[in-house]
């Protein structure tokens, strides 16, 4: 299985080779301040099955509740958010799902930083849920 995607305004387009080795729902602030939404729905693939096709990421350098660093990647036209790489997880990316083309198959296997969810939200069936970070 392959996947594309890409940014809002198409100035980045990127390729995966493969499926997901996990899917998750992220609820940490810092995923949540730049989606701009209430949590972040991201595909960890392995670094070296993703590529960029076209268009250049740029790189915002983060430090994660747990001190690790998390490099940020995002389209520098539109902002798009289009993936993280993090120190706790060499060798992976996480996607950012909702700049894949097709996304509505994906399903979350795992949950993380529950606690920091909003407290109307509702646990998912079947989601493997975890309080902290992975």
């Amino acid at each position: 299985m392959a996947m594309d995607g890409g940014c809002l305004c198409g100035a980045v387009r990127y390729h995966v080779e493969g499926e997901p080795a996990v899917t998750a729902l992220c609820h940490c602030t810092h995923c949540a301040r730049q989606g701009g939404s209430l949590f972040s729905m991201i595909c960890g693939v392995p670094a070296a099955a993703f590529s960029v096709t076209k268009g250049a990421l740029t790189t915002f350098l983060d430090t994660a509740d747990s001190g690790n660093t998390v490099e940020r990647k995002f389209c520098n036209q539109c902002g798009s958010p289009i993936l993280s790489a993090l120190s706790a997880s060499p060798g992976m990316v996480f996607v950012k799902a909702g700049t894949l083309d097709d996304w509505r198959s994906f399903k979350p296997t795992v949950e993380v930083y529950r606690s920091r969810t909003a407290d109307w939200m509702p646990a998912f069936d079947g989601v493997h849920t975890i309080q902290g970070g992975m």
